[in-house]
């Protein structure tokens, strides 16, 4: 359905407020200020300050799935047959981050913003939205990560998986700081894709590290 230029106004002011600021952080009376337009028009676009979170996090969320399937596709038909390295599935998350941040202006912040307020204590009935909305759509990434991890429970992939974004959530929202620490002590620039990059030597070897309990394998 194509929106109206009110609801596009006050998507475009939220987003910009959500990315600097966070989903929670940001306030109703901030996004009808910036957006230039009052209570009455977010509700009638949107319902609510959860249904406007919903509709930014499908803008980002849904291309981000559709880059991953098509990137996950072309590889299959490529190698018809090669197993897929956990390293080249991390290159092509990245790729996929990267793609979307470029062609989104908020893509990267957003994204870090968003898994940030999915893993609030109190977010439960949002993050069981997301979870139900886009679970199918990661199902074959994630399951293709497990066959080229250790052998281990689904307890334990489950954490190791939850390391591998929490590594990539703490390097996206603080990667100003990063940066500066960097230029600091380097002399030099550092480059977001370069960084994104750098991580994923770092994330197999997490993924690749033998389990402590490793479940036997069934014959």
């Amino acid at each position: 359905m194509r929106q109206s230029a009110t609801a596009k106004k006050i998507l475009l002011s939220a987003e910009s407020l959500f990315a600097e600021q966070g989903f929670a952080e940001t306030t109703m009376r901030e996004i009808t200020s910036a957006a230039k337009v009052n209570l009455a028009a977010v509700n009638y676009h949107f319902g609510s300050k959860k249904g406007l979170i919903t509709a930014v996090a499908e803008k980002y969320l849904t291309p981000l799935v559709s880059h991953l399937q098509d990137a996950l596709s072309e590889r299959q038909v490529v190698g018809s047959g090669e197993t897929i390295t956990a390293e080249e599935l991390l290159e092509i998350l990245m790729r996929t981050l990267l793609q979307v941040g470029k062609s989104k202006q908020f893509a990267l912040p957003v994204f870090m913003r968003l898994l940030e307020l999915i893993y609030m204590k109190n977010q439960e009935e949002l993050r069981e939205a997301m979870v139900s909305r886009y679970r199918g759509s990661f199902t074959a990434f994630i399951d293709l990560v497990r066959k080229d991890s250790a052998v281990m429970d689904d307890e334990e992939f489950f954490w190791r998986l939850h390391f591998l974004l929490g590594s990539i959530i703490f390097t996206l929202s603080n990667f100003q700081t990063l940066v500066a620490i960097e230029m600091r002590e380097y002399e030099r620039s550092a480059e977001i894709e370069r960084t994104l990059h750098r991580m994923i030597p770092v994330l197999v070897a997490g993924l690749q590290a033998r389990a402590e309990h490793t479940p036997f394998t069934r014959l």
